[in-house]
């Protein structure tokens, strides 16, 4: 007969809080498009990619001290000590970035361009079987698999960006706000974290080490940090910042927008058609005010 394993009634006794583990999780894009011979090769490339960045951002006692690894197939995910949070933040991301970067230069084989996301929280680590399983650890990777990382990878260049990082807020909040890093508020973009088809969402920062192509024209902060002895308080929200907040669509003379857009709005469609408005929050997405002119007419909008 196996041995009956007690599970804890919620709320039943006071008992003691699990240790505070923080966690980072990659997985690669596209994964499943590739051909199946070269899944294994992939699945085995990318902690060694992952192993080799960590060395040379100077955290080898991190990569030698993982917190219950383990592979997710296209990626992998593990724990550590979060009083490393600050240094996985910067350089360990901007370092990866340029590890993959390398990669693809010289490899034959597929690009290798992954999405990460760090997170910290209460979780079991006794050595015992279930180490790692939490609540922290399931939205970790809840905010891998969510939409604002997927769609800011996919929206940049693959010659350029071979990562896109989300940083879950508690992180943020401890780590980036609270300058102990020097990865600094000015180059992380706040997002709603959602995933379909699962029950969740939550406030996230988005940080890409490599911005290029359309992420640029959204105003995705640049690479590097500014130098050491910068104020790194957050800076207040400028009117033209430009923020992600949903998805955009194509449509046949312009541009249709749903969620929030920072600073005015501006769009060229086809023969003499401009549009320029103002922007205004309404609802769940954007009202736009202003004039419309087309072919030398004008008709006011609110």
């Amino acid at each position: 007969m196996p041995t009956t394993v007690p599970v804890p009634v919620p709320g039943s006794e006071s008992r003691p809080l699990p240790p505070y583990r923080a966690l980072l999780a990659v997985d690669a894009k596209d994964f499943t498009g590739l051909p199946a011979v070269q899944h294994a090769a992939v699945s085995e490339l990318i902690p060694q990619l992952v192993d080799l960045a960590l060395a040379k951002a100077g955290l080898a006692g991190l990569r030698d001290a993982k917190r219950f690894p383990a592979s997710t197939g296209d990626g992998i995910v593990f724990g550590f000590d979060p009083a490393r949070l600050p240094f996985v933040l910067w350089p360990f991301l901007r370092v990866l970035d340029d590890v993959l970067g390398e990669y693809n230069v010289i490899s034959v084989g597929p690009r290798i361009r992954l999405r990460a996301s760090v997170h910290v929280g209460p979780l079991p680590d006794s050595g015992a079987p279930g180490d790692g399983n939490g609540t922290a650890r399931n939205d970790t990777h809840r905010l891998l698999d969510s939409r604002p990382v997927k769609a800011m990878l996919a929206s940049a260049s693959e010659q350029t960006t071979h990562l896109a990082a989300i940083i879950s807020d508690r992180v943020y909040q401890d780590a980036v706000l609270g300058g102990y890093t020097r990865l600094l508020p000015d180059h992380c973009t706040e997002v709603p974290a959602t995933v379909e088809g699962k029950n969740f969402a939550q406030r996230a920062w988005l940080y890409v080490p490599s911005p290029s192509g359309s992420l640029l024209s959204a105003g995705v902060p640049a690479k590097e940090p500014a130098a050491a002895g910068r104020p790194e308080t957050p800076p207040a929200p400028a009117p033209s910042a430009a923020r992600y907040q949903g998805n955009s669509q194509r449509v046949k003379d312009g541009a249709a927008v749903m969620g929030d857009i920072g600073g005015d709005f501006t769009f060229t469609g086809r023969s003499d058609t401009t549009n320029r408005a103002a922007n205004q929050h309404w609802g769940s997405g954007d009202n736009v005010s202003g004039s419309k002119n087309v072919g030398g007419a004008t008709e006011d909008r609110t």
